[in-house]
């Protein structure tokens, strides 16, 4: 089955307002856009309860939960199973690893809410989610999207980081350079005019590759 333009276009991107949603959860029932209000959301999808990689990354999710808490940050799972099947494994994986897995999952037997995200992805399984990652500002706006395959896992250390990143740079107003992480310099970002390039070129409190290019320090909160 190959995917249709129309399939596409419908698929959220980047910049888009997050589809709001109603949906049975471990929480119960909710709503996305009531669940959200105020925060940053990490909603995230599986292929299926009870197989391997799947556990290790929601038990990644769980084990650094805090981190997220920290960041003012929501996090929402979601796969095409049961609530029976959810709970079931919920319990299986605190008894067999003592992780608990204590944020809301979707029971989107339906695909009703892995249609409206661009999780289904026919040529790789028409039954099953991909691994979506879909960053989720206070605004509700869509900020990043990250897909990964079935058969490999995420890393939870760039989950946090480009989250970090992405609040740092709408508080800072400030663009954030290849392989950055909390301390490393940002960028400062480039004159739009001759008058702010000529003070750029004076400017020495900016470390210059040239004047499009300057790194500086960020005082962090």
């Amino acid at each position: 089955m190959e995917t249709t333009d129309i399939e596409i276009n419908m698929m959220p991107r980047i910049g888009d307002d997050a589809p709001d949603f109603e949906a049975v959860t471990t929480h119960g029932k909710l709503k996305f856009s009531e669940f959200a209000e105020g925060k940053w959301v990490v909603l995230f999808s599986h292929p299926a309860d009870f197989t391997p990689v799947c556990t290790t990354e929601l038990s990644g999710f769980a084990e650094r939960s805090k981190e997220f808490e920290n960041l003012n940050t929501k996090l929402i799972g979601l796969s095409i199973d049961s609530i029976h099947s959810h709970l079931a494994w919920v319990n299986n994986v605190l008894e067999k690893t003592k992780v608990y897995l204590d944020f809301p999952i979707i029971a989107d037997i339906d695909m009703k809410v892995a249609k409206l995200y661009g999780m289904l992805q026919p040529n790789e399984s028409e039954t099953a989610a991909v691994r979506a990652v879909f960053f989720i500002d206070p605004y509700q706006k869509i900020r990043l999207i990250m897909y990964y395959p079935l058969n490999v896992g995420r890393n939870m250390d760039e989950i946090l980081r480009a989250l970090e990143a992405l609040q740092i740079s709408d508080k800072h107003k400030v663009a954030l350079p290849l392989n950055w992480k909390k301390g490393d310099k940002v960028i400062v970002p480039p004159p739009k005019t001759l008058t702010e390039m000529e003070d750029r070129i004076q400017d020495e409190s900016c470390e210059k590759v040239d004047f499009y290019l300057a790194r500086k320090d960020l005082k962090l909160d």
